[in-house]
């Protein structure tokens, strides 16, 4: 009886371990932390090799050139965002305001509609691509 329990509760840590919504929503996280906080080290686990990071002005950039430039925003809010899940690979779709610290002073916000696609690998859920547009202010 006691190895049973002990199979069955094997059985539903690892079920809920393999949350591949929540592991990729927790790596957002830490992607947020480390870029609030200018991390390059952080950072870097969390992008993929192969980075395609692509901005509302139309410029892409690899991640040799994300960890080379790390921005310097003051705060990121994402809006609750649309997560789909295909296997190894997520979808995440939503709007999120970046404000933006400003080499004279001050800042610029901008409100963006984001897509980020995140893949499983060896080393965990990392960045592959990402499109971002700008969102014009309503009225």
């Amino acid at each position: 009886m006691k190895k049973w329990l002990l199979v069955f509760l094997a059985a539903a840590v690892s079920l809920s371990a393999a949350d591949p919504k929540a592991e990729v929503l927790a790596s957002i996280e830490t992607w947020k932390q480390a870029v609030l906080k200018r991390d390059a080290k952080a950072l870097e686990p969390l992008l993929h090799p192969e980075l395609l990071y692509s901005h509302s002005d139309g410029r892409t950039e690899t991640k040799a050139d994300i960890l080379k430039s790390m921005a310097n925003p003051q705060s990121i809010k994402f809006a609750e965002p649309n997560v789909r899940v295909f296997g190894d690979t997520v979808l995440v779709k939503g709007n999120v305001e970046f404000v933006n610290n400003v080499a004279t002073g001050g800042t610029t916000t901008l409100n963006l509609s984001l897509l980020q696609v995140w893949i499983k690998t060896s080393k965990g859920w990392q960045l592959v691509g990402r499109q971002s547009t700008r969102l014009t202010p309503a009225p």
